[in-house]
């Protein structure tokens, strides 16, 4: 499969002639103008845009799935994982979900002027801490069309302009989208370029934005492994990582089957194409035996491959098939129907596996040892940790926050799911009466 660096498809656009970088540098320029109509902009102004976005995106489905089977059948035809097709394929009612997640933004409160924390200084000076817009968001990422459009509401909500590199596999369906969403922008009265792509520029393109430092103010990519070891090795303008999901889940000695079974299927099953699935499952070696075999039928039952320690083959009942497990297995995303299962001796020996295989992303514990909970909340250094709970709540929409622009896996700034507040910074307003420093 192709990735968000790759050339453009033939159909995707055409790049004009001349330099990229200058283009691309032009683009930036003109996203910097245009996030100036969004520094003054009122909530109303913000919300009533985000509404206008969300119907022209309904009322634009047709073109919209019509242009995205072409990304899905080319997908195809290069043999892309299921996993990936899913999370590239849309239809009418997903079209209608993306654009809910869009309303749900725009009836968050607005953070930009929120004071994070102010007083008077015994000298009369009033000083405040206020969030203001990172300014112009860069975006890199692949085969996800919904996250063109949480990118553009996120942005634009907090007030920031927003570039987008969408890559190869979604080329044809990010096009008319983005077309779709400039000119609802247009209709409201705001520049169309707070919104732009830089699809038709190909790899030179992103490299370009990656360089764009001084007019770009913070760059996310979102996707696989390569792509973002890349943007974080390249990138000149600031990078906020997200991350790769090598996610686990533990069951503990206590933990209740019948609490366990449910969180690992929805973990792992419930969609496979995403971060926040299961890779991993542990299982305390005191409650293998109870757990273990009913777990593996189920997974089997579910469609599952279950690559697994000479413990988990041991206990697999008669005719479930158990691939052995190398430490290729426990340091792989799959993003698909395998999962990697092992028996393990202890909390202490699920957390050591956790911190040698982990991407930071977000671990579950299943447990009624409320010690048990505390010790895995305290030493899971990931960005989520889940007690009792599925993985899959690893999520903006979920967690309250409305659509997601990723999960950060990073500690500077921003962790984990990644709402408005983390697309802004702060300033520091300074008022006084005539106030010079002695």
């Amino acid at each position: 499969m192709t990735t968000s660096l790759d050339a453009p498809v033939a159909g995707a656009g055409t790049a004009p002639d001349g330099d990229v970088t200058e283009h691309v540098l032009a683009v930036a320029r003109r996203a910097q103008v245009a996030s100036r109509a969004l520094s003054v902009a009122t909530r109303g102004t913000k919300d009533a845009a985000l509404q206008a976005l969300a119907d022209a995106l309904v009322a634009g489905a047709e073109p919209i799935v019509a242009a995205n089977a072409e990304d899905v059948a080319r997908g195809r035809a290069d043999g892309t994982s299921p996993g990936l097709l899913d999370r590239l394929t849309l239809t009418p009612e997903r079209i209608g979900a993306i654009a809910d997640a869009l309303r749900e933004v725009a009836a968050l409160p607005d953070p930009v002027g929120e004071v994070v924390r102010g007083s008077t200084l015994p000298n009369g000076l009033r000083m405040r801490q206020v969030r203001v817009p990172m300014g112009v968001v860069g975006m890199i990422y692949e085969a996800r069309p919904n996250v063109t459009v949480d990118a553009v509401g996120l942005s634009l909500k907090s007030g920031n302009a927003v570039i987008l590199r969408g890559g190869s596999a979604a080329a044809r369906s990010n096009a008319v989208i983005v077309d779709v969403l400039r000119a609802a922008l247009e209709a409201q009265g705001l520049p169309a370029d707070l919104v732009q792509s830089i699809d038709a520029y190909g790899r030179a393109g992103g490299v370009a934005l990656m360089h764009a430092r001084g007019l770009v103010d913070v760059l996310v990519p979102r996707g696989g492994a390569d792509l973002i070891r890349t943007v974080v090795r390249e990138a000149t303008v600031p990078v906020i990582e997200t991350g790769v999901g090598n996610v686990h889940v533990y069951v503990d000695a206590t933990a209740d089957p019948a609490m366990a079974l449910p969180i690992l299927l929805n973990a792992k099953t419930q969609r496979v194409g995403v971060c926040n699935a299961a890779e991993t499952l542990l299982v305390h070696r005191d409650a293998a035996a109870g757990f273990l075999p009913s777990a593996l039928v189920a997974l089997a039952d579910a469609g599952v491959t279950v690559h697994g320690d000479a413990a988990t083959a041991d206990l697999a009942p008669e005719g479930v098939a158990v691939v052995p497990a190398t430490d290729e297995d426990w340091a792989t995303e799959y993003l698909s129907l395998d999962l990697a299962v092992r028996v393990v001796d202890d909390l202490d020996a699920a957390l050591e596996h956790i911190r040698t295989w982990s991407s930071g992303h977000t671990e579950a514990i299943v447990t009624r040892d409320l010690a048990a909970s505390e010790r895995f909340v305290a030493e899971v250094d990931s960005a989520a940790v889940m007690v009792n709970a599925s993985t899959r709540f690893t999520d903006g929409g979920q967690l309250g926050l409305g659509a997601e622009i990723g999960i950060s896996t990073q500690k500077l700034h921003a962790r984990g799911p990644m709402g408005l507040g983390e697309l802004t910074t702060t300033k520091w307003v300074v008022h006084g009466d005539g106030h010079v420093r002695p």
